[in-house]
């Protein structure tokens, strides 16, 4: 089946040609992962943190304190909505109550960006605790464009696609499993409009499990379709002789995510990013100091960009 990119045209003429889709949000802005122990405290001193990400499934209640709490904090910071159940990736189909409901999330808070996984996580419809892998084929790309074309119409507004922490690769050998992810990712974009969200932490995690380069991944990623950009820690957990990497969110970004992160930002320019904690959360002054050192890079690479290395001046 061909499909036929009539809405990518639509969505894509909604910002100017060659323009990545973060308009709403300066690109030389760290955000981070707003947890409600915060709340009081970014409005208090926010530091060098100028917006916040919020997961829709937490802002999907319909009254009370923590949303009266997020209205509050929206008033004084850009707002990124980031999904994890809307399961772009599931063979069933898109649930259309959740859709909704991310709907009525967006049009009350009005975020500056909207972003979900390239996975699935729902079945049968009972919702599963993890975000989980799909084979890279036609017909998984089939697939996963007509539930973005779906999401961007319901949502009336074009969306970003993260790419995923991997554990285990397909078996690659029947036809139309051959795609890399950076190769999918740059059809998804394609075909749809929608824009990337580039997690460097995941691909790091991603890389040290399966062996490839990171920097082979960002040399076929869509990187003009860069909106927003990740950034995490990890954890490395050795199991029968071999060093597992997990996307646990749990510790500051290492060494091998900063130096990904400084040359996504060689490849790309300023990029709004978001430094993301979601267990072993430390208190808002080590929060704050992890985002100023994000803040340091990202002020860097806009002051004094650099030329875009090629594969052959990395050899």
């Amino acid at each position: 089946m061909t499909h036929l990119p009539a809405r990518a045209q639509a969505v894509a003429a909604a910002r100017p040609e060659g323009t990545p889709p973060s308009d709403a949000l300066p690109a030389r802005a760290v955000g981070v992962g707003l947890k409600p122990a915060h709340m009081a405290d970014l409005r208090a001193d926010p530091g060098p943190v100028s917006w916040v990400e919020v997961h829709a499934e937490n802002a999907m209640q319909a009254g009370g304190p923590r949303r009266h709490a997020l209205e509050a904090v929206r008033r004084d910071h850009p707002l990124s909505i980031h999904g994890v159940g809307l399961s772009l990736g599931g063979a069933e189909g898109l649930d259309r109550a959740h859709l909704a409901r991310l709907r009525r999330v967006v049009d009350r808070y009005q975020p500056a960006l909207v972003s979900e996984h390239l996975a699935w996580c729902a079945s049968g419809g009972t919702f599963l605790n993890d975000l989980l892998p799909l084979p890279y084929t036609d017909e998984a790309l089939d697939l996963v464009t007509r539930h973005v074309d779906q999401t961007q119409e319901a949502l009336g507004r074009p969306i970003l696609v993260e790419n995923p922490s991997r554990y285990l690769a397909f078996d690659p050998g029947r036809p139309g499993d051959d795609r890399e992810e950076p190769e999918f990712l740059t059809a998804l974009v394609r075909r749809t409009g929608c824009g990337l969200l580039l997690d460097v932490n995941n691909i790091v995690v991603s890389a040290g499990n399966l062996g490839f380069d990171p920097l082979a991944y960002l040399d076929g990623a869509p990187l003009d379709a860069v909106g927003e950009i990740h950034v995490a820690g990890h954890a490395v957990r050795r199991i029968d002789g071999v060093d597992i990497r997990i996307d646990d969110h749990g510790s500051p970004a290492p060494e091998a995510v900063l130096a990904l992160y400084v040359e996504t930002l060689r490849r790309t320019g300023p990029r709004p990013t978001l430094l993301e904690r979601d267990t072993n959360v430390p208190p808002w002054a080590a929060l704050a100091a992890e985002a100023g050192r994000l803040d340091d890079l990202l002020q860097a690479a806009a002051d004094h960009p650099q030329p875009m290395p090629t594969p052959e001046t990395r050899r």
